[in-house]
């Protein structure tokens, strides 16, 4: 099985859930490509044989550094031709999922998105998909000879696999009326984790009382080396930016730990979180509906038990 990756990046970085898709393309023991589009730090492409890549990818055009959805679609779709391959990978986001249902769309290919476990090629090639914001789950046959598949964040472990791969210029005729789409301005979150690729999230609801009180969770998420981030009512009452929004109608996150803070614990706030491996609930209201959802809970005052949590976790470093 010949099995091509994409791979995003952000200022020339790539990012981690595509190292993820990397992982996942390593575990379903095929021969993997990676491909990377426009800038990207040269020593970053270095290391992808270390993630199981056999071979790299480089269109280094700069016309492929602003990612159009058009054009990447068409620099893939004909790089699994040129590559023979069988599967192509992305990472689940909002540049990734869009790019793979064109992909699919050019060469008539099978597509499942949001996918959180390698495939059972037992009988076929079925796939596990999260839905309903990741309330259930669908498994999914893919009958085509070629398929899309993009992967849910925290699907599969990130971990090197030793070795080195060739990084290959690679030059394909560009398509001039795909380039119709022009990105004009990019307004970019501010913060030095950002919520989409952290580890750990921080986030504070109305119980904060106001946004002069946000900065016990700030030297939490300092702490921690988190991100923060907020329930809806906070961002739009403005204590906090609208980026921080986490939620169904906000960004929704799968960190390895999400800590709520005076949040109640609404059902399109729990959308957005529930793909998180822990979740740990600060709330003085023990009725609180997000202590249902919390692996771990403490009642109490959070402006007590913060700063005491800080004070713990700094001690221990």
């Amino acid at each position: 099985m010949n099995i091509l990756v994409f791979l995003e990046t952000s200022e020339g970085k790539i990012k981690k859930t595509s190292l993820e898709a990397m992982a996942y393309a390593h575990g379903m023991n095929g021969v993997t490509t990676a491909i990377v589009l426009g800038k990207a730090d040269a020593g970053d492409l270095q290391t992808l044989g270390k993630y199981g890549a056999a071979k790299v990818l480089h269109a280094a055009d700069t016309k492929l550094d602003e990612p159009i959805i058009q054009v990447y679609s068409s620099v893939l779709a004909h790089a699994m031709q040129d590559e023979k391959a069988d599967v192509l990978l992305l990472a689940n986001s909002s540049l990734g999922t869009p790019v793979a249902a064109k992909v699919a769309i050019k060469l008539g290919a099978s597509f499942a998105s949001n996918v959180t476990e390698l495939p059972d090629t037992s009988s076929g090639f079925t796939v596990k998909r999260s839905i309903y914001t990741g309330k259930a789950f669908a498994f999914v046959e893919l009958t085509g000879a070629k398929k899309v598949i993009t992967l849910k964040k925290n699907a599969a472990e990130l971990k090197e696999t030793g070795g080195n791969a060739p990084v290959v210029n690679y030059t394909v005729p560009l398509n001039e009326a795909d380039f119709n789409t022009k990105i004009l301005k990019t307004e970019k979150a501010t913060g030095d984790i950002l919520l989409p690729e952290a580890e750990i999230v921080v986030s504070g609801g109305r119980g904060m009382k106001g946004p002069e009180h946000w900065g016990i969770l700030e030297d939490l998420a300092k702490a921690l080396h988190a991100a923060t981030g907020c329930s809806k009512p906070v961002s739009d009452m403005g204590w906090r930016p609208h980026h921080e929004h986490v939620g169904q109608t906000g960004v929704k996150v799968a960190p390895q730990l999400y800590i709520a803070v005076g949040i109640s614990g609404a059902i399109q706030h729990l959308a957005g979180v529930n793909s998180s491996k822990c979740i740990v609930v600060i709330n003085k209201d023990a009725d609180a509906p997000f202590f249902k959802a919390a692996d771990y809970g403490i009642v109490g005052d959070a402006f007590e038990v913060v700063p005491k949590l800080t004070q713990a976790i700094l001690a221990s470093k």
